[in-house]
């Protein structure tokens, strides 16, 4: 109700609640008393096979009543709880009163456990197997929607296993990015490389940083036109955590492998989000996720 711009829609919304209820009270009084006089069957005069006919006979007494109490019922709900407007209710719920009572109770239960955790080190939490249970149910929640519920990502979701890492996989580095998020873009560079055929040189030169499958001759072409990329990616094509520049060298790719998908990336550019956690996430919680996290391609033995 916060979002309404005028008491006008809270007045509207209550009164149209209210000749709803009054409305099927009364169709259930006047469907009450009716009666059928005699053997007398009145039908609707819909038949069906021939001889299946519709009849019209009153509704059966047990369900009027049952009708009359859901009535009373929605009336005191009214009258208890929000649902009339901006009417609060008698007794003042709110589903935030309800949900910070259940976040307090939680906390008092499991946050003992939370605050063992949050002072070890990530390395001494990842061995321990409760601690990665808890933080594997924090990863499924709250990660598993883009990486996996394996971890393994996909297409545009950075896999979490393999040792790769676009900011940095040290434990500071990866609980900073559960809590501020990441924002990775490249740019649509084709303009600046030149024409289709010197794009195509350079996506056959970059194959050849990872020892990948290239046309030779095109990769020789391409050499020069790295120097576009070579502010973000290095002169080496190794990368920069610092922005999030994949490294080239080591063929894992977010976005596909090829030349064409190369192509496709200097000509259209990237742009990955993740978004930050730590508005709902706690720093005891992404301290749990990020040991997790870092667990995944890490021994822990």
């Amino acid at each position: 109700m916060a979002d309404f711009t005028s008491e006008f829609w809270s007045v509207y919304i209550a009164i149209l609640t209210g000749v709803s209820i009054a409305a099927c009270a009364w169709l259930l009084w006047v469907m009450s008393t009716r009666r059928v006089s005699g053997n007398k069957v009145e039908t609707t005069g819909h038949v069906w096979d021939t001889d299946l006919g519709e009849l019209n006979n009153p509704l059966p007494r047990w369900w009027m009543w049952l009708f009359y109490l859901t009535i009373v019922f929605g009336i005191g709900y009214l009258v208890l709880y929000p649902g009339l407007g901006s009417y609060a209710g008698t007794l003042g719920w709110t589903q935030t009163k309800q949900f910070e009572a259940e976040v307090k109770e939680a906390d008092a239960q499991y946050g003992p456990i939370f605050a063992k955790y949050a002072g070890m080190p990530v390395e001494e939490v990842a061995k321990d197997a409760r601690a990665r249970g808890i933080g594997e149910r924090l990863f499924l929640n709250y990660c598993s929607t883009c990486h996996g519920s394996d971890a393994r990502g996909s297409r545009g979701f950075p896999n979490l296993t393999d040792g790769d890492w676009l900011w940095g996989g040290s434990p500071d580095a990866i609980k900073e990015s559960i809590a501020k998020g990441r924002t990775g873009m490249m740019p649509p560079l084709g303009a600046a490389v030149g024409s289709a055929d010197d794009v195509r040189n350079l996506a056959n030169f970059v194959l050849t940083l990872s020892g990948s499958a290239h046309d030779p001759l095109r990769a020789a072409l391409g050499k020069d036109k790295f120097a576009a990329c070579a502010a973000c990616h290095g002169a080496d094509g190794k990368g920069n955590p610092a922005l999030g520049a994949p490294n080239l060298t080591d063929k894992v790719w977010l976005h596909g492998s090829g030349v064409d998908a190369i192509v496709d990336a200097i000509n259209r550019g990237r742009d990955n989000r993740m978004p930050a956690h730590e508005g709902f996430l706690d720093n005891a919680k992404i301290h749990l996720l990020g040991a997790y996290v870092w667990s995944l391609s890490n021994t822990t033995k």
